[in-house]
């Protein structure tokens, strides 16, 4: 299909039904930002854009050290180290101004360092010391503590693997390391890393089966375990469970660990030797504690269990609201479309006639895959709560009930209405990203649900207690039979929200796509304005050969998304999105507006496009190109197509001295290569393994080290350790550590949830950037 060209068909609105009338499409604020666009978002690109909010306010950043490392190589010894934001003093034609360094060998300068923050010694020897110290006005100051050169061209992180396990089921697992995150936990101005563990058990939330244990192990970066979390056997292991934020929310200097605990959650601490100093459960609020919950509970079903489980909500069936409302059928027989069999209420005997039913007879005719027999391992039940922790010590600091709570099995949120059945699938669909909101401080943004019900809800952590910004509701997508209804696309009932109901992704990103200085929650295919109220919900009109032509739909659900400058040619942001909606769908890829979400230009599939990603892989071209995995092809960012073939779809790095894109690939045991679209394979990471099977995800890529490049970090392939890889290819381009870009930084806590997805930061980056809207950054520390 011919996309839609940068005039394109939109529909957004701030809240409420659909609006379609031409007149009604964009609200008077929005209209007045398009109207205005150059001026406002240029001055936001420059001021605003997350590390200040215009009216000069400074953004809480950590405080970073020079992050200096030496690596060997067959040229000499190439060393790499950040500039911090606030040593920078403007723009230049190659990169950003300021301080200069001194670089030191064995003690003695053999360099002075202007263009740049990575110098080349040709006449280093392996066990050289190196130091770097920055120069400003003439002074030499800040000098970096001594590094001697990683020999193999990357650093081994050593783990302690935790130990096998055994399931209810008699099912032997082990571990394997999944997703990472990083944040300074004692306040030394260096990361230290944060790595989930997943059993060989970990299951997608509609497989059937149990799962062992998850853990969250806080490292520093010579292997000493400082704490480990084990969630407990209440929390199930897979990649829509456990999103953890690490951040220092408090600005003490220090990162927090928040994420979604429950009955049985405990943290062991260690000490510098990696013995037990303590093993201690998480404090259960004092409601649950009266009511005799324990840490011994265990909610995980059994196949009878759930058997069971299934005859008490039949049991109840008489009482349940939206029955009493009328809004359900009156009878289980006339919800699964048979006879009268029992008078109401039920009694055991005929709960168990209706469960056998169900289970046998009405599930199997729905779908083939429908062996709810069989089903076993899931929680449906029990309570679920949100911790925050110490980094460093990983001492509980609060813990409060997990908001929403599932209400339920999955029945109200859509779980038992499609073809496949699936209990406990669209009920616990968790997304987590930190967020400025207010332009200063760091919030917690976790959110519930996505393809019916969507919720989303963000705290403050000031040290003592989490204290709720906002929260956001959909409210539930009414069914008239909850065994047989498509709730998908579907409004739900809350007046301002219905509209967020399947717009969700299995990621999101923070962004002040309205360049007020504060942060918006980028959800899929709606955005959440800083202040908890609904900016806008893109909508459009499926195209002809559709399943419906000419009909206003949602862009809906996707699996990728990416958001930042992509098109420099135009103000502000935009978001790439890819979609599995399929023939219903307006596009199976599009490119958004961030401010407005009017589609600029997209591809209609009619399939389950199901990754895409953006980049500048082709500097000929200007701003980052687009591309997907199906029909989709090449793109421009100002919306011409470039061929069919596309580079991977996993996950970018920014590994190049030009400044251009490359892809990290390696899935489904594959090893990891990064690929320059041009010059072909740039490293082979042989011994090591991503995640996520098809996904192919490293644990983490991120700018963590050296300069505004990204590490690559992959765990080896007996998960004892994580390398970190480093490029040790120069360039002329001078730029501040991207983690002095609070989009950026925010991103990186973001990106272990769900669908990894890589980080952006709020300016345009790419090898034809125009340095003069690179912004000068403007930010506290815990030492301001």
């Amino acid at each position: 299909m011919t996309p839609h060209g940068p005039h394109g068909r939109r529909s957004a609105h701030r809240a409420g039904p659909p609006r379609w009338s031409k007149a009604l499409l964009l609200p008077p604020l929005l209209a007045g930002l398009l109207v205005t666009g150059g001026t406002t978002a240029q001055a936001g690109v420059l001021t605003g854009n997350g590390n200040g909010n215009g009216n000069g306010r400074a953004v809480q950043l950590e405080d970073l050290d020079r992050g200096l490392v030496a690596v060997a190589t067959d040229q000499g010894t190439f060393l790499s180290w950040r500039l911090l934001g606030s040593e920078v003093t403007g723009q230049g034609e190659q990169g950003v101004t300021g301080a200069d360094f001194h670089v030191y060998r064995d003690g003695r300068r053999i360099a002075t360092v202007t263009d740049s923050t990575n110098y080349l010694d040709t006449a280093g020897s392996p066990d050289a010391r190196y130091s770097v110290a920055a120069v400003v006005r003439g002074r030499v100051t800040d000098r970096s503590d001594t590094v001697t050169p990683w020999a193999d061209g990357y650093h081994e992180l050593p783990l302690r693997k935790p130990a096998d396990g055994v399931t209810p089921a008699g099912e032997k697992y082990t571990y394997s390391v999944n997703d990472m995150s990083v944040g300074d936990v004692d306040g030394d101005g260096a990361y230290e890393y944060v790595v989930k563990w997943d059993p060989s058990n970990s299951k997608d939330v509609s497989q059937i089966g149990y799962t062992g244990n998850v853990y969250i192990d806080t490292y520093r970066f010579d292997g000493t375990l400082l704490n480990r979390i084990d969630l407990g056997v209440n929390v199930r292991a897979g990649a829509h469970y456990t999103q953890f934020l690490v951040y220092d929310f408090d600005g003490d200097g220090r990162s927090e660990t928040m994420l979604k605990t429950a009955p049985g959650t405990k943290v062991t601490r260690y000490d510098e030797d990696g013995d037990v100093v303590s093993e201690r459960y998480i404090t259960m609020p004092r409601a649950d504690q009266r009511a005799g919950y324990s840490h011994q509970d265990d909610y995980r079903l059994s196949r009878e269990e759930y058997y069971e489980h299934v005859v008490r909500m039949f049991l109840g069936w008489h009482e349940h609201p939206e029955v009493v409302a009328g809004n359900w059928p009156a009878t289980l027989e006339a919800a699964f479309g048979i006879e009268q069999r029992h008078a109401y209420p039920l009694t055991h005997a005929a709960a168990e006639d209706l469960a056998d039913h169900f289970m046998d007879v009405y599930a199997p005719s729905r779908s083939a895959r429908n062996n709810l027999r069989a089903f076993e391992g899931f929680i449906l039940d029990g309570p679920e709560y949100l911790t925050v922790f110490d980094g460093a010590s990983g001492r509980e600091l609060e813990t409060i009930h997990y908001k929403p709570g599932r209400h339920d099995d999955g029945l109200m949120w859509g779980d038992y209405a499609m073809a496949r059945i699936e209990p406990g699938n669209r009920v616990d669909r968790f997304l987590a990203t930190v967020a400025y909101l207010d332009g200063r401080r760091p919030s917690a943004v976790f959110a519930r649900g996505y393809y019916t019900r969507a919720t989303l809800v963000a705290y403050r952590w000031d040290g003592e207690r989490l204290r709720e910004d906002w929260y956001v509701d959909s409210g539930w997508t009414p069914m008239a039979n909850p065994f047989n209804a498509g709730p998908h696309g579907t409004d739900g009932t809350d007046p301002e929200f219905g509209t967020l109901t399947t717009q969700g992704f299995h990621s999101l990103s923070s962004a002040d796509v309205d360049a007020d200085g504060k942060q918006e929650i980028v959800y899929g295919s709606a955005t959440i304005d800083h202040d908890g109220s609904l900016l806008y919900s893109s909508f459009d009109e499926a195209p002809a050969g559709s399943g419906g032509p000419a009909t206003p739909a949602r862009l809906g659900h996707g699996d990728a998304m990416h958001v930042t400058d992509i098109d420099p040619q135009r103000p502000g942001m935009e978001i790439f999105t890819v979609h599995e909606g399929g023939a219903s769908a307006p596009y199976g890829s599009a490119l958004r507006d961030a401010a407005t979400g009017e589609v600029l230009y997209g591809t209609y599939t009619g399939v389950d496009t199901g990754r895409g990603m953006v980049g500048d892989i082709d500097p000929t071209q200007p701003g980052l190109e687009t591309w997907a995995n199906t029909n989709v092809g090449l793109w421009t960012a100002d919306g011409r197509r470039l061929g069919a073939t596309t580079p991977g779809t996993n996950m970018s790095i920014r590994w190049a001295g030009d400044m251009t894109t490359q892809i990290v690939n390696g899935a489904s045991g594959a090893t990891p290569s990064i690929d320059d679209w041009r010059r072909g394979r740039l490293l082979t990471a042989d011994g090591t393994l991503t995640n996520n099977g098809t996904k192919g995800n490293p644990s983490l890529v991120a700018d963590v080290l050296g300069d505004w490049r990204e590490e690559l970090l992959v765990r080896t392939a007996d998960s004892t350790a994580v390398r970190v890889y480093l490029s040790t290819e120069l360039t002329e381009h001078k730029l501040y550590t991207l983690m002095h870009d609070a989009q950026y930084r925010a991103e990186v806590a973001r990106q272990q949830t769900t669908y990894n997805q890589p980080s952006y930061p709020s300016f345009y980056l790419g090898s034809d950037m125009d340095w003069a809207q690179v912004p000068v950054p403007h930010y506290r520390t815990a030492r301001d």
